[in-house]
């Protein structure tokens, strides 16, 4: 019988996953598109893509399993269907919560300044899948500290 510590420093990562997709698009409430990589531009966002700005939404996250629930009542969609900047695997972005940093990469660091989102009127992504998970599902952060981010990057829970 092995004995495990249940000690973590804080430094650990406590949530471990990764980025499948990095999506960008050139105007709001509508799909984004799969590019190979981006820069994260610090206070700013997803450089070239339409939610970047001074404000706390710059970059948004979904996780696939979402997506996959989506796909299962038979909707077509994929990445960047529901204009979400990252798409995770195998990390529960229902976990966090607002204030929490997460860690992509070696350097990159977003921090999460909201939970879903409520939305006004019906975005093109609804008329175009029939319905949105942003409103629940969707996270969506401030660019702590930038860099180069690719699909296959680890993104992990920063938390004390």
């Amino acid at each position: 019988m092995s004995m495990m510590s249940s000690s973590c420093s804080q430094n650990d990562r406590v949530i471990k996953g990764k980025i499948i997709a990095v999506c960008t698009s050139r105007k709001k409430g509508t799909p984004k598109s799969v590019v190979d990589s981006g820069f994260l531009e610090e206070g700013f966002g997803l450089k070239g893509d339409a939610h970047g700005g001074d404000w706390h939404r710059q970059v948004s996250l979904l996780s696939w399993e979402q997506i996959e629930t989506m796909k299962a009542k038979g909707l077509e969609v994929s990445s960047g269907s529901f204009a979400e900047n990252f798409t995770t695997r195998d990390f529960d972005l229902g976990s966090v919560r607002v204030g929490d940093r997460l860690l992509i990469g070696e350097s990159i660091v977003l921090e999460i300044t909201q939970i879903g989102k409520e939305c006004h009127t019906r975005c093109a992504i609804y008329h175009k899948v029939g319905e949105c998970i942003m409103p629940e599902q969707g996270v969506f952060a401030k660019v702590i500290r930038g860099g180069h981010v690719e699909a296959g990057d680890p993104i992990d829970l920063m938390r004390d």
